[in-house]
């Protein structure tokens, strides 16, 4: 992402980094009565937070000033809350939002406590509307109602308030795509929030939802009474609702996102992924698209296919190392629009060493200092994990990873996790075990001496699934690899335990792209049973893996992250799997 700084006499100058080209103006003419300036909101956006209570040991990749990149190092709770002040501090009228996965996929701090210091968290930073996301489901709709309203109900094997009263969100989740059964959302459709007062009062209108796609991204029982519907469809209903309530703006928040060249961040025409056809079919009305779920980050202007303003579309990466600044200037007079702008805010937290090197701070962007209550709330929670977050498992070879973020292939580390499934399904009958690499949530750095932590492993699996072993035939498992390389939904290449190895030719036919497959050395056999080893999700046809749901004689297993623990114990020092068990053939 290539960050610039935007010239500001306020003292943000040294925040501002990447700026979006505002709308223009309407030509001066000198025999024109002065008109009344703008009002000016600040709208402060994040998304895809994942209750990252501290530093996640990760950076953002930004300008050197010398043709490259540095890396920054980026994000825990009250350094976002800091960043979130200096930011209202620019804005008279502003309101902070977020476009959904809050909780869950978290830290273990927040997450063996089910978020509910994520909650607190966002509480504290002044959160006023966030869109629900798929994550915000992993745990079942009743527990996300709880975290919405507060109160100690059991709805999960862990225990609620451990170390407080848990008081819920104050501020108000939006889900304007999401049915119960009685046809009602889930949560409200919209917001509204207005400034100013008499003649210069203006109201900004926000549509909150999350994608479609929620029942394929967590398991099927935690959404059971729930319709998920079409995304375009339901801001498009909205937008005039918005309007007639005395909206002057509409913001949509949305749980669906792109992806953008790195290397030119400020151009939609290379937009790609599930938000695009959304945005293809939204009417006039729609001002601003807060967006997320891809964790990654973008500030461009999207062109409707009809008449009407572009629509300013925004990103903020994930686990709070960035925040997005939008400046919407309303006319109150003619009320609407007529200028938008919006820029990311890398928020630099302190420096840290893993198994890749030291990752310092730089001068080059400011440095934020962390904000004392947010900072006193998160060590409480931190405290109670603290043992738990630091005891060591085992040692690793070296870092152990996926190509990239958001690569459809597993990588080493991918490689890894199958391993370690297959050792803890042994007993079941195990043959076989398949991980998808999008539940991979983080890399392993171990420290110099190789050392991992549960911590570490927790962040790298954090959903707790439980190991499902079954029985598929070899035309089954054939299946599952193409489901995965199919165009139908986003692509994903299954990481495999050692022994089972495939290649594929993304230039066949949908359905026809598995080239080879083999278990130790020899061709797996259609007719023949194999047992597989995979986490419940996808037991349960999760990530579009529908076949996984045809097994036989199941049996359930230990939870996916404990026997990741196992492996790694087993041996003085596990080596990191390099081998090739995936490979793309064919030109």
């Amino acid at each position: 992402m290539i960050f610039q700084p935007l010239k500001r006499a306020a003292p943000l100058a040294a925040l501002t980094l990447l700026a979006a080209c505002a709308a223009p103006q309407a030509a001066h003419h000198a025999a024109a009565p002065a008109a009344e300036p703008p009002v000016q909101v600040g709208i402060i956006a994040i998304n895809d937070f994942h209750g990252a209570l501290e530093p996640p040991k990760a950076a953002v990749a930004a300008p050197d000033g010398k043709g490259g990149t540095i890396p920054v190092p980026a994000g825990g709770a009250a350094w976002l809350a800091s960043a979130v002040d200096q930011i209202k501090a620019e804005h008279r009228y502003h309101v902070v939002v977020a476009a959904g996965d809050l909780t869950s996929a978290s830290q273990l701090a927040s997450s063996l406590h089910l978020d509910e210091p994520a909650v607190g968290v966002m509480n504290r930073i002044g959160l006023e509307f966030n869109a629900v996301g798929n994550h915000e489901f992993d745990r079942g709709w009743k527990e996300l109602q709880r975290l919405q309203n507060g109160g100690c109900e059991k709805n999960t094997r862990l225990q609620p308030c451990q170390l407080e009263q848990f008081q819920g969100a104050k501020y108000k989740y939006l889900s304007a795509s999401t049915y119960k059964a009685d046809g009602t959302t889930l949560f409200p459709a919209t917001g509204l929030k207005s400034f100013g007062t008499g003649a210069r009062k203006v109201t900004v209108g926000f549509i909150g939802l999350a994608l479609k796609d929620v029942p394929t991204l967590v398991s099927p029982h935690e959404v059971k009474g729930l319709t998920f519907g079409d995304e375009a469809d339901a801001i498009n209903r909205e937008v005039p609702r918005l309007k007639a309530e005395g909206a002057d703006a509409v913001v949509v928040l949305i749980h669906q996102g792109g992806h953008t060249t790195p290397g030119n961040p400020n151009s939609c025409h290379d937009l790609t992924g599930q938000i695009k056809p959304i945005l293809d079919r939204l009417k006039p009305g729609v001002d601003v698209v807060v967006s997320g779920h891809t964790h990654w980050q973008y500030i461009c202007h999207y062109g409707q296919t009809g008449p009407g303003d572009q629509i300013l579309l925004t990103s903020a990466g994930v686990y709070g190392k960035l925040v997005t600044d939008i400046t919407l200037a309303i006319d109150p007079a003619t009320h609407r629009v007529i200028a938008k702008t919006a820029h990311n805010v890398i928020v630099q937290s302190q420096g840290y060493t893993s198994g890749r090197g030291d990752v310092p701070n730089t001068k080059l962007y400011p440095q934020f200092a962390p904000r004392a209550d947010v900072a006193r709330y998160v060590a409480t929670y931190e405290k109670d994990a603290k043992d738990l977050i630091a005891r060591p498992v085992g040692k690793l070879s070296g870092p152990a990873a996926k190509p990239s973020s958001e690569s459809m292939e597993g990588g080493p580390l991918g490689n890894l996790i199958a391993d370690g499934q297959l050792y803890a399904s042994r007993s079941a009958g195990a043959q076989i075990a398949f991980t998808n690499p999008f539940g991979i949530r983080a890399p392993i750095d171990p420290a110099p001496d190789g050392t991992v932590t549960f911590g570490q492993i927790y962040r790298v699996q954090p959903f707790n699934n439980n190991l499902v072993t079954m029985t598929l035939t070899g035309a089954q498992v054939r299946a599952v690899i193409e489901e995965g390389l199919d165009d139908n939904g986003t692509k994903q290449v299954l990481a495999a335990s050692a022994g089972l190895k495939f290649t594929f030719d993304m230039h066949r036919p949908s359905g026809q792209r598995v080239v080879s497959l083999t278990l130790d050395g020899k061709p797996v056999v259609p007719s023949a049973d194999y047992r597989v080893t995979v986490v419940n999700f996808l037991s349960e046809g999760g990530d579009g893996f529908s076949t996984f749901k045809q097994g036989r004689d199941k049996v359930l297993g230990i939870i996916d992250n404990v026997a990741m623990q196992q492996w790694i114990a087993a041996v003085p020092v596990r080596q990191v799997p390099e081998d090739v068990r995936a490979m793309e053939t064919g030109g």
